[in-house]
């Protein structure tokens, strides 16, 4: 059965993708399941120089879902191109860098210098991100912003270029529709939603950074309107992300206009749980007799 799916000049294998910062470097996950089986996953976002994070505690689990304040932590460019890209570079699946910055110079550099990898087979600019120069807020929250920035950026690069948006805006409509009239060739969407959580007997924050990003199914119904908005609103491919924690998930988004899913929170407690899902996908098209083109999309 063909799965294959192309966003950008990239074509993917089938659909199902892992998200940013739940799939480590990739070869963290060799022994849970066949890499090469997947379309392709995402690493954890990349920065300029290595990063430490935020302060412990990074985690706690909530109702149906989990609060993150990793704060991004990565080993910086230069090791992710020299140490980390060798260990993954022969795999079989599709490789989507994620990349950061708190200033726009840096997002564009950071783009130049791993365009210089040919294995990388795409790129994915997490604009959640506060802006350092314009007061902190985050890129991804300002459309002007959002058009210049992916203008620069696709500027510099030959790679697939996917814009990573902030659900924790006003209309993510309007900031999708600024990533594609900046030329960006894909959108993935949600990011986390911000949340916190507290101890009453302590009456203390539990996260070390007192807010942080929440995933899980929580967040499915959520991330499943907003991509239903977005794909109609806009001409480029969008990838569905957000609460996916079995095939069930997968079909929803694809059935409302998603050409592609990363799978994060449920890599957690199921870590075969994309592997899973390309084999579910193929059942279900199969038992049905209609092909991915014909289900994507197909809501009604």
């Amino acid at each position: 059965m063909d799965l294959n799916v192309k966003i950008g000049k990239t074509v993917f294998k089938n659909p199902i993708l892992t998200a940013s910062g739940t799939f480590g470097y990739g070869s963290e996950f060799e022994e849970y399941l066949d890499l090469n089986s997947i379309g392709g996953f995402c690493t954890k976002g990349i920065s300029l120089e290595p990063r430490s994070g935020n302060p412990a505690p990074r985690i706690v689990e909530t109702a149906s879902g989990m609060l993150n304040s990793i704060g991004l932590e990565n080993c910086g460019s230069k090791s992710f191109l020299e140490d980390v890209m060798p260990k993954i570079k022969d795999l079989d699946t599709g490789i989507i860098v994620n990349f950061y910055a708190y200033e726009e110079d840096d997002f564009i550099r950071l783009a130049e210098i791993l365009s210089t990898n040919d294995r990388i087979d795409a790129l994915e600019m997490n604009l959640s991100c506060p802006n350092v120069k314009k007061g902190g807020s985050a890129f991804g929250a300002n459309p002007d912003l959002i058009e210049r920035l992916t203008r620069s950026v696709k500027a510099v690069t030959d790679k697939t270029l996917i814009v990573k948006l902030s659900p924790n805006v006003t209309d993510i409509k309007v900031t999708a529709q600024a990533a594609q009239s900046g030329g960006a060739d894909s959108v993935s969407l949600i990011n986390t939603l911000i949340g916190t959580a507290i101890d009453r007997d302590t009456r203390k924050f539990i996260l070390g950074n007192k807010i942080g990003g929440l995933s899980g199914p929580a967040i499915k119904p959520v991330a499943l309107k907003m991509v239903w908005e977005t794909a109609k609103a806009i001409d480029i491919p969008v990838i569905g992300i957000g609460g996916i924690s079995s095939i069930e998930d997968v079909l929803d988004f694809l059935i409302v206009g998603a050409r592609a899913v990363q799978i994060g929170a449920w890599n957690f407690i199921n870590p075969s749980i994309a592997q899973e899902c390309v084999e579910g996908l193929e059942k279900y098209l199969t038992d049905r007799n209609e092909t991915l083109e014909e289900l994507i999309g197909s809501i009604k």
